[in-house]
């Protein structure tokens, strides 16, 4: 009844684990979730107040398939930024950073095409290669090396087509810094091997620089680049992403859009709009509580003798629980006795499978209280 190119895919372990603890808290059980990556902050009050007024003027109707052009040309200059030369006509708003990924995935890879995955890899990687009839190839990547990848030649072949990656990473909160960086660049051309990078963590950093690999010698004409306004602004809901690639591929992608989402919700545009444009202390604000968040919640594992690489980006600590079962187990152990939500491993390749994402989105009360469960279930 299905078709093959659904088939290839599985359902999101992140949502599956939040849907479970949806439903224990439905009945009535007091869930603390570790499992999805959503900023609990507000959205700021100016971008609010932009979407609002956009409404109030009756911005409702469809915008341009890319993206409204004051947007466009704001992303533009976020980009030149980061080092990458773009204008409006080099951008597209999707609805969503994911959006963005599926879209760059699709219009790249053909049926047998190879990806680069570095595992462990968001979950919706391998899900997005697959569609597009593509196969993921796995390079591990070693925790002692704080989820850094190392030299990966072996792993190409005369199929390999794209590289992904993602920095700072989920779900390690991995940042790579230039070394890394460059010497992926340098098998892309060498290789003449396209690169998406996700970059929709990069405001949430806390060691180390942010550095896009379109910005490196080489790298402009075969790298899509893709970001968001999810994170850095907790817009989960606005269902924002956007994106610069080589115009052949961004075409691609916006034909894609075309005959699918059509554009992203208009007056939404606008509050981004503002977000770009506006004051920046925000993210200042939400990245200290973050740290601050991220610290608590190493030091109390590490009190309970769990290893674990400190995250020096995004918000997710990958945790290995192997001494009490696997990934899956154990997140089911804890959310069945302990009403502690966290993601298994698992989902983010095949070396997760003695690990646990733990995000730590939420507040410092609620991550003492789950530490402090998590601790009566498995240690004792």
């Amino acid at each position: 009844m299905l078709s093959e190119r659904v088939n290839r895919i599985e359902k999101s372990a992140t949502l599956r684990i939040s849907d479970l603890a949806n439903q224990l808290k439905r009945s009535g059980k007091d869930v603390i979730s570790f499992s999805v990556g959503e900023p609990d902050f507000a959205t700021p009050q100016h971008i609010m107040d932009a979407a609002k007024k956009a409404l109030d003027e009756g911005k409702t109707h469809y915008t341009p398939s890319a993206g409204i052009p004051e947007l466009r040309e704001a992303i533009a200059n976020k980009f030149k930024e980061n080092g990458i030369s773009a204008s409006a006509d080099d951008v597209i708003v999707t609805l969503g950073a994911k959006q963005a990924i599926f879209e760059a995935a699709l219009s790249i890879l053909n049926e047998g095409d190879e990806a680069i995955l570095f595992d462990p890899a968001w979950v919706s990687y391998e899900s997005c290669v697959k569609f597009a009839g593509a196969r993921p190839v796995w390079v591990r990547t070693d925790e002692k090396r704080g989820f850094i990848p190392n030299d990966f030649l072996e792993f190409i072949t005369d199929k390999t087509k794209l590289i992904i990656l993602n920095t700072p990473g989920n779900p390690t909160g991995a940042v790579f810094d230039e070394n890394t960086l460059k010497m992926i660049a340098d098998i892309a051309k060498d290789y003449n091997i396209f690169v998406l990078s996700d970059e929709v963590y990069e405001k949430i950093i806390y060691e180390g620089t942010h550095l896009s690999i379109a910005s490196f010698n080489g790298m402009h004409e075969r790298t899509i680049t893709v970001n968001g306004f999810s994170k850095a602004y907790a817009m989960t809901g606005w269902r924002l992403g956007y994106a610069t690639a080589p115009p052949e591929i961004l075409d691609a992608m916006l034909k894609i859009q075309q005959h699918s989402t059509s554009c992203a919700t208009s007056f939404a545009q606008y509050g981004a709009v503002a977000a770009l444009t506006g004051a920046q202390d925000c993210i200042a604000g939400m990245v200290s509580e973050f740290r601050a968040r991220r610290d608590l919640m190493v030091n109390g594992l590490k009190s309970m003798g769990f290893e674990c690489a400190r995250p020096r980006g995004a918000f997710y600590v990958f945790v290995n629980v192997g001494q009490y079962g696997d990934g899956m187990c154990v997140a089911e152990r804890l959310l069945n006795e302990a009403y502690v939500a966290v993601t298994p491993g698992g989902a983010f390749g095949p070396s997760g499978a003695n690990y646990v994402r733990i995000s730590y989105a939420t507040s410092q009360a609620r991550i003492s209280e789950g530490l402090e469960r998590i601790k009566n279930i498995l240690v004792r």
